[in-house]
Formats: structure tokens, C-alpha cells, sequence
């Protein structure tokens, strides 16, 4: 039974109409605006890859950080939890996305690079190990259908 529920809200604006909306696969831009209540507007695009513009974020790279900013927050979490006192975090986070034949894709593969500094470096094996609990508690990990790894890198 779930202890409580939370909803959340995005309004996604394609910007991308050159004159002739989707009359052709080039005939469009792939820019479109992400509006979050009460922030700043996320300027959007395909990737690169996918005739998207290189200046704006991209889904993958969002799912991306999405996943890196989670682990890193239950990581402090249970880093509290545990009395190990963080002084400083940065993760290199990296993803794989497959593109199939039939023209769909989904990542198969996350891994994180978190780099944790210390106050106290004897409790740098804990800290190593905190890592499976936070990723037990990340909301977006477990949330998605392929693997989050991390290898914890030293400072």
C-alpha cells in the first residue's frame, strides 16, 4: 500500500513549425519549450543525431540527469542516515540508447561515476556501500525498465 501519492505537472509546447508544419521528415524543427509551474522554461529538441538543435536540451540527456540527480539526492539522504558527513559530490553519468530497425530506441544501459568527498576518508568503504541503498530509494531508477549502475570514483 503506497503511503502517499504526488503529482507532478509539465506542459511540453513544439516551437518547431518552419511555414509548413510536418509537411516533410526536414520540413520541421524539433525545438518545442518545456514549461514547469513557477520556473524557468526548458528550451527542448531532438538530439543532434535526430535533426534536433544542439543549443537545447534533449529527452536522453534529461532522463540522464534526471537519474544522476536522484541517486545523488537519496544518496545524501541515506548518507545522513548512515552519519557520514559529504562534503562534496559530482557524477560523470553515462547512458546507452539502442536504435532498432523498426525506427524505435530505449536505453539499455546507465551507469554513474558518482565522486564523493568526505569529512572523515575512514569511512570512505561505507560511503562505497551507501551507494546500493540510494539507488534502492532513487524514485526515477526505479522507475525505468533497464539497469542504473554506479562505480563510485575517488575524489
Amino acid at each position: 500500500m503506497a503511503l502517499a501519492e504526488h503529482r507532478y505537472e509539465a506542459t511540453v509546447t513544439w516551437t518547431g513549425n518552419r511555414g509548413s508544419g510536418t509537411s516533410g521528415y526536414r520540413a520541421y524543427g524539433r525545438e518545442h519549450d518545456v514549461a514547469l509551474p513557477g520556473l524557468p522554461v526548458l528550451p527542448g529538441s531532438a538530439d543532434p543525431t535526430f535533426h534536433g538543435n544542439r543549443d537545447r536540451y534533449n529527452p536522453e540527456q534529461l532522463l540522464l540527469s534526471a537519474l544522476a540527480q536522484c541517486h545523488m539526492l537519496s544518496f545524501l539522504h541515506v548518507a545522513v542516515n548512515h552519519g557520514v558527513v559529504v562534503v562534496s559530490y559530482e557524477d560523470r553519468a553515462e547512458g546507452t540508447m539502442r536504435l532498432n530497425w523498426d525506427g524505435s530506441g530505449e536505453f539499455i544501459d546507465v551507469l554513474l561515476h558518482p565522486r564523493v568527498g568526505l569529512a572523515d576518508e575512514s569511512q570512505r568503504g561505507l560511503a562505497n556501500r551507501l551507494h546500493e541503498e540510494a539507488h534502492g530509494l532513487c524514485f526515477i531508477a526505479r522507475s525505468v525498465n533497464f539497469p542504473v549502475r554506479h562505480a563510485p570514483e575517488a575524489p
